[in-house]
């Protein structure tokens, strides 16, 4: 065999095997040309076993022609099996409906929301105090929104800037308090009733750092014989110390609800600045926590409560707000941005 005759056979086994590897149908028969190949008897290994009849130059010529040969069909060969190999994979993928995009086990543990954090603690010093959790609807009717609750028609509340109403045959609104529990609550039980109600309520406010369309609210409800604003200001000074420690300031301030009479607001001294003023508090140095007072005679004769017997008082907080004091939170939007960063931390 001739150095040209040697060049035509590579080139005639590299097209015959390339052929054949492209057309192999699976990798059992990609196996079988790559034993034909260059298996211990194949086209490539009785190819080489002439070069014992060559010259030394010869020998210089046809050896790297060999070895050209061999990568070449080793590179189709093994192209074909990884074509084959991710087809198999592929095809066992379909048949199942595991997810293997999920992250592995172990599974990571979630966090509670900062927000469950604090409601839970808040509802666990109630709890202490005596108070029973109450629930009520999100989507509520007038009578026990607003009615019941000595809101009169020509109240500002009533009014469609300042609360979500649902158009249909019922004037329905997303209730604006969680105050919608407490009015059901007293229309089926008979005092002595001391009760919480936590829940996400809405309003038509402008999101800022602490503000929200949409945040949670619990309010308590006591009601019973001789309940005056001593009770309520006791109840709420424990509550309070129990939230943020016995160096807490609290003041109460008068103020004006239409469901209570005498009525107040409750004002923590800011923890971001220590009271001496920042944007958090408005520089004020306070932040309004909630509202309370004495339940207005009106709303007990409403609920079918006789005011001449009993008496009660009745508040109600944001979670948020107290929230951000209690967890050193600056913006309310915080708890709704779902960033993780955030979010691990509790």
């Amino acid at each position: 065999m001739t150095i040209t005759e040697f060049q035509q056979a590579c080139s005639a086994i590299e097209q015959d095997y390339k052929t054949k590897i492209s057309q192999a149908a699976d990798l059992a028969a990609v196996e079988e040309l790559r034993v034909a190949a260059l298996g211990r008897k194949g086209a490539l290994t009785e190819l080489l076993k002439g070069l014992k009849d060559f010259s030394i130059e010869e020998k210089k010529q046809a050896g790297p022609l060999g070895n050209a040969l061999k990568a070449a069909l080793s590179a189709a060969l093994d192209e074909k099996t990884e074509f084959f190999t991710a087809k198999q994979i592929n095809d066992e993928l379909n048949k199942v409906t595991l997810d293997l995009t999920l992250p592995g086990y172990p599974v990571a543990k979630g966090h509670r929301h900062p927000l469950s954090v604090a409601q839970d603690r808040m509802t666990e010093i109630l709890s202490r105090l005596g108070f029973e959790w109450a629930e009520g609807p999100w989507v509520e009717d007038e009578k026990h929104n607003f009615d019941l609750l000595n809101i009169p028609l020509h109240h500002p509340a009533r009014d469609a800037q300042d609360t979500f109403f649902v158009d249909g045959k019922m004037p329905l609104v997303l209730r604006t308090h969680t105050s919608n529990v407490q009015s059901r609550y007293m229309e089926k039980h008979k005092p002595p009733l001391r009760i919480m109600a936590p829940g996400r309520v809405f309003r038509n406010d402008s999101l800022d750092a602490t503000h929200s369309p949409v945040f949670h609210q619990i309010e308590g409800l006591y009601v019973d014989k001789n309940v005056s604003m001593a009770s309520l200001k006791s109840d709420l000074t424990a509550f309070m110390k129990g939230l943020f420690g016995n160096k807490a300031e609290i003041r109460f301030r008068p103020s004006f609800f239409p469901f209570t009479e005498p009525s107040v607001e409750v004002d923590v001294k800011c923890v971001f600045c220590q009271g001496k003023g920042c944007n958090v508090c408005k520089g004020s140095g306070w932040i309004e926590m909630l509202g309370a007072g004495v339940v207005h005679p009106n709303v007990l004769k409403n609920c079918g409560i006789d005011p001449e017997q009993f008496s009660g008082y009745a508040f109600g907080m944001g979670v948020e707000r107290l929230a951000m004091m209690m967890l050193n939170i600056k913006d309310i939007r915080t708890f709704y941005e779902n960033d993780l960063r955030v979010l691990k931390q509790f």
